[in-house]
């Protein structure tokens, strides 16, 4: 997809222009304060088929945006295989032992399905939130660090997404940004809370996809694994993206390949919105495609500009 150079209001995986207000250190890490020029909403959107397989080649005529219930026109359209920052979010806590090897090979698939020109970063948690590889375009330099990683704490998993977002605004290249979670519970020792994290992640430029790796038959789980599900799915469908439950760790490199495949083939369609009022509201935007089988996922609304 070509990049537009303007200023833009941030919505799924779009183009912006980021201004950080002054403000207490810890809301400044969490707070994004969009400001635009031209009032062009991005709207980056996956469209797969029954079976979740990603669906190309569809014209602009078959996709119609919604903002507050009413139709925009599309002034931008482009399907464009264009590269993408992504920073993988890597659980090493204890729980995850028996997972790792398994858990490994479905990242390898993931690179394998990857633009030449895509960048990756990589963050390890257990107990903590580490950046361990910064965003380098060889993979292999992500799979040789993963080698390393033994499982071992608690799981501060809020901590490394909010790691994750702070790490692409200061240091990813491109304007499509994407978090890929390998997580296996709920969360249990991070400092931020699921509030700030939400908040914050409403108003990034990110899209997250999460793979939940759960053991249908544990009995007695812990409150905080027993959420995690629940926490997985609220975050990726935040951004637009998506979350894949697992109980088979069989399925692992299939599900990872299935997300490099949706990150490659992904629709980009613009507006300028019909309401011009800069109130700094949310505005709910809905993404429809003709085709009673085709199913659609994109961010659900963006934050308004305001004076």
């Amino acid at each position: 997809m070509n990049a537009v150079r303007v200023a833009i209001t941030a919505f799924a995986f779009i183009s912006l222009t980021v201004a950080v207000e002054s403000a207490a250190e810890r809301a400044a890490e969490l707070h994004v304060d969009l400001r635009v020029d031209v009032p062009l909403v991005l709207v980056n959107a996956n469209v797969t088929n029954g079976l979740g397989i990603p669906v190309p080649g569809l014209p602009q005529s078959q996709f119609h945006v919604f903002e507050n219930g009413m139709e925009q026109k599309i002034t931008h359209f482009s399907s464009e295989d264009a590269p993408i920052s992504v920073a993988i979010v890597f659980d090493a806590s204890d729980s995850m032992r028996r997972k790792l090897r398994t858990a490994h090979l479905a990242l390898h698939e993931l690179l394998h399905e990857s633009n030449p020109e895509d960048e990756f970063s990589l963050i390890v948690f257990n107990r903590r939130a580490k950046l361990v590889v910064p965003f380098t375009k060889e993979p292999g330099e992500i799979e040789g660090e993963l080698g390393e990683v033994r499982a071992e704490g608690r799981t501060a998993l809020l901590d490394a997404i909010h790691l994750a977002l702070v790490e692409m605004k200061r240091s990813a290249r491109y304007s499509r940004k994407a978090v890929v979670i390998l997580s296996d519970g709920g969360d249990n020792q991070s400092r931020y809370t699921e509030r700030e994290i939400r908040a914050a992640i409403w108003e990034s430029d990110v899209q997250i996809y999460a793979v939940g790796i759960f053991d249908a038959f544990a009995p007695h789980l812990p409150k905080e694994e027993a959420h995690g599900p629940e926490l997985l799915s609220h975050i990726a469908e935040d951004t637009g993206g998506r979350h894949f439950p697992v109980d088979n760790l069989g399925a692992l490199p299939e599900i990872c390949s299935l997300i490099g495949r949706q990150l490659r083939n992904q629709y980009v369609l613009g507006f300028v919105p019909s309401d011009p009022e800069r109130d700094g509201k949310f505005r709910r935007v809905q993404v429809k495609v003709d085709g009673a089988a085709l199913r659609i996922h994109a961010r659900p609304g963006y934050y308004a500009p305001a004076n």
